[in-house]
């Protein structure tokens, strides 16, 4: 017997950081594809005109926002909690929340480096853990982190946002081993993208030098979940030539 599958139009999709840039591109993919899709961050304002403007152009109601701070444990607890209590599925959970404080080795401040780590890393450790069981007990998930070619290379500009995108890889390379030896059906995908042209989103804008336009990290969302399930695709790395 082989894995369990769901077509896109039974499945629930929570994808942090879901209002702009990388995670709007990746919500509107899971929309257009037929899925229900959970766009949750700190921005109220900007979640709801997403959520607008993605649902205008489907016709329908497929995207719904939700407010929450992934630095606050309790926060992602509710989101969670009332995903699943609606829909009683989460079957796609993408960790693109995130953000960098430009501060050099010599000059890195504690807080600087607690509201890259909280955010960057451990609000994805909190989702995964709140998230996992459901995705067990459904038998069948997808986890998708977007990493950094930050995460594989070092800059001196960055560093706490570095080691963040380091350790955001290290967590889900963990994470694969721990579902594959317990014979979880859930798949582990790593984006690492170089430069996305988030400032230039609309489909006929030409991206800025040395950067990709938002719409190829979509395809590559929606071509890695179109795998087989039983496919292994590690570390996506992605940038413009």
């Amino acid at each position: 017997m082989g894995l369990k599958n769901k077509p896109f139009s039974d499945q629930i999709a929570i994808v942090t950081g879901g209002g702009s840039g990388i995670g709007r591109a990746f919500s509107e993919a899971l929309a257009f594809a037929g899925a229900k899709v959970v766009i949750a961050s700190r921005r109220a304002d900007v979640l709801r005109r997403a959520a607008d403007e993605i649902n205008a152009k489907l016709g329908g109601e497929r995207v719904f926002p939700y407010e929450f701070d992934i630095r606050d444990p309790g926060k992602i607890e509710d989101l969670v909690t009332d995903v699943f209590s609606r829909w009683q599925s989460i079957d796609v959970l993408i960790n693109n929340s995130g953000l960098a404080v430009p501060e050099t080795v010599e000059e890195i401040t504690d807080e600087g480096w607690d509201t890259v780590m909280e955010t960057n890393l451990r609000g994805v450790m909190h989702l995964v853990r709140k998230v996992l069981p459901h995705m067990r007990a459904n038998e069948f998930g997808d986890i998708v982190n977007v990493s950094s070619q930050a995460g594989k290379h070092g800059y001196a500009d960055v560093p706490s946002y570095c080691a963040s995108k380091f350790g955001l890889l290290g967590y889900a390379e963990a994470l694969r081993d721990h579902v594959r030896k317990n014979g979880i059906n859930v798949r582990v995908f790593n984006f690492c993208p170089g430069l996305v042209d988030v400032e230039n989103p609309k489909a006929d804008q030409v991206p800025r030098d040395g950067f990709i336009h938002v719409a190829n990290m979509a395809r590559t969302l929606m071509y890695a979940l179109s795998l087989d399930r039983s496919v292994v695709l590690e570390d996506i790395n992605i940038y413009a030539r």
